[in-house]
């Protein structure tokens, strides 16, 4: 009985010792205000994808976003107001993503999301697709209101013919994600 009772002890320690464990990877993986994996957390996850992509021979794409002209809603409102609103649209992108992509705030008002098993078109569309969801929400807090509208960049792997790595994929997003930003945003 006395071992029993050790051994149970000894398995329900561990058990916790999990649990916290997983919790404290969780504190450390994703970013607080969105719900979204944080940066540090992100460029794993994407390579692990771009292997699986080569593997089964099929597309992956990076999309990076940015909100444009964000620095107003903090200059106009106040930054709780700018919390809410980047807050908002973690929730849409986690929403409208398939339970195989993943998204994480890059930082400040950017967010990179990752769409496992997409083909070049289903990238563009999904991109779009969230572009114009963005530009129709309102942002309602108390009495602060706002309209926005975001800019976006996509990096694909086809068809998993590719060299790229996390870095690679993520970089070439941002440049196309300034590129439209230069062409005059949303």
């Amino acid at each position: 009985v006395a071992r029993v009772k050790s051994q149970l002890k000894f398995k329900r320690t561990q058990d916790e010792l999990r649990d916290a464990n997983r919790k404290l990877q969780s504190l450390v993986d994703i970013d607080d205000l969105t719900g979204l994996f944080n940066m540090r957390s992100i460029y794993d996850k994407v390579n692990r994808e771009i292997d699986r992509a080569q593997r089964y021979k099929h597309g992956v794409a990076t999309i990076m976003m940015d909100m444009d002209n964000f620095k107003r809603v903090n200059d106009n409102h106040d930054h709780l107001f700018g919390s809410f609103v980047l807050s908002e649209v973690g929730k849409m992108i986690k929403g409208n993503i398939r339970t195989v992509d993943f998204a994480a705030r890059y930082g400040g008002d950017e967010f990179l999301i990752c769409l496992a098993q997409t083909e070049p078109l289903g990238a563009l569309r999904f991109a779009d697709r969230l572009r114009k969801k963005i530009a129709q929400t309102e942002f309602i807090s108390g009495p602060d209101r706002i309209y926005l509208t975001a800019s976006f960049g996509v990096s694909i792997i086809d068809g998993g013919k590719s060299i790229l790595d996390a870095h690679t994929m993520v970089r070439l997003a941002d440049y196309k994600l300034y590129e439209a930003k230069g062409n005059g945003k949303d």
